[in-house]
């Protein structure tokens, strides 16, 4: 059985900065993409920022040269730093990991992380 994990998320002020963090265990596994989606009130979630096994890295546009997505100390442990946080990034963070590979993958989604932007 495996569990992720988010934290880190909480209030911060626009233009300030947050880091989010999210681990998946205990059982080990191969993630073959470690991604981060939010998700607003009335909304689907969306692609934040997704980080290949091979280490391609693709970003949303709206968080470009803001966030920053990378691996974490430990296997399957993932960060997202956040800066120059706006109010629309206000949201719920969730970090995912797919176990296998294209269509058949299995993506084991956290609970989500509360990020408030407000001044």
């Amino acid at each position: 059985q495996v569990e992720v994990v988010e934290s880190g998320g909480g209030l911060v002020q626009p233009g300030g900065s947050l880091k989010l963090s999210c681990a998946a265990g205990p059982r080990d596994f191969d993630a073959s993409v470690m991604a981060w989606y939010r998700q607003t009130p009335g909304n689907e979630r969306e692609l934040v920022a997704q980080m290949f096994s091979d280490g391609r890295i693709d970003y949303a546009d709206f968080v470009k040269g803001r966030f920053t997505i990378a691996r974490g100390n430990g296997k399957n442990t993932a960060s997202l730093q956040m800066s120059r946080l706006k109010p629309d990034d206000t949201a719920v963070y969730y970090c995912t990991f797919d176990v296998g590979n294209g269509p058949l993958a299995l993506r084991l989604w956290g609970q989500g992380t509360w990020v408030n932007v407000s001044s």
